[in-house]
């Protein structure tokens, strides 16, 4: 029975790699020509994207994504870290019965809920308060900070939760108060969770893409203001490969092996910052 069970796990361990794999040997397949074809420097540095006369950059979506993904992680970050700081340490049970419910449920709406409700209030309310469409990085940003959160809070709260009780309890007893003890020694303990966290956020806000459609403006152009909109490379993907044919669909799917490839290098840089 348990070589069975081991044989079991193993499958399924392969089958999870061989997924990966396989969604890679694709992207590499189908989006490597037409990178190719369209020259490296010009298919990532170059700041013009018109289908009609096959010409393919990235950059605006590049910079669009990272515009919005930044302003997410600013605004949703420390506020997500925080409020696992209180569930963890300082949250009393009967307030605890209301947030975490809430917290569980912010998960699990989906992203065109987010979205219609964006468009409906947050946008107006960027719109009336610092001028504008309103559909710009601004509201976007807002917006992808709100998704975030649940992410952030749960695995953060988490690693909070699995730092041995000897170090808070070794803080106390040099003097420190409850308050001090957790931020200077538990939290600082559970750093790698934390930083697992910040990562498992930030990747969701880059993947992100039905809500960003309905808020961001979706135009192709290098952001200059928060107040313009952009276009990211997910939504790129989503209004453009319905109709896309030849040259111009690979030129998606190279858009697509572009995040696939950012993806894997901001979990690279956590397993790298793990280690130190």
């Amino acid at each position: 029975m348990e070589r069975a069970f081991k044989g079991i796990f193993a499958g399924a361990a392969a089958l999870a790699v061989a997924s990966v794999g396989t969604i890679c040997l694709f992207l590499i397949l189908e989006g490597a020509p037409a990178i190719g074809r369209i020259g490296f420097g010009e298919f990532l540095a170059g700041t013009s994207w018109r289908p009609s006369e096959n010409v393919f950059a990235i950059l605006p979506m590049l910079a669009g994504s990272g515009a919005i993904t930044l302003g997410a992680a600013l605004l949703g970050v420390p506020i997500g870290i925080l409020t696992a700081v209180f569930l963890a340490a300082f949250c009393p049970k009967g307030l605890d019965r209301l947030v975490r419910p809430a917290v569980t449920l912010m998960a699990g709406i989906p992203s065109v809920v987010y979205g219609f409700f964006g468009l409906m209030t947050i946008v107006p309310l960027v719109r009336d308060v610092c001028g504008g469409r309103g559909m710009c990085i601004l509201s976007a940003s807002i917006l992808l900070a709100m998704m975030i959160l649940p992410t952030v809070i749960v695995v953060a709260e988490a690693a909070l939760k699995a730092v041995p009780t000897t170090i808070y309890e070794g803080a106390l007893a040099l003097g420190a108060t409850h308050e001090r003890s957790i931020f200077a020694a538990v939290l600082p303990a559970a750093k790698s969770g934390v930083w697992a966290a910040v990562v498992l956020g930030i990747g969701r806000a880059v993947g992100e893409t039905m809500a960003v459609i309905m808020v961001a403006g979706n135009q192709p152009l290098i952001p200059t203001s928060l107040l313009k909109g952009v276009r990211t490379l997910t939504t790129n993907v989503v209004l453009e490969m319905g109709y896309a044919t030849d040259l111009h669909r690979e030129a998606l799917i190279a858009t697509a092996l572009v995040l696939f490839v950012l993806t894997l290098a901001l979990n690279g840089g956590f397993s790298f910052l793990k280690r130190r």
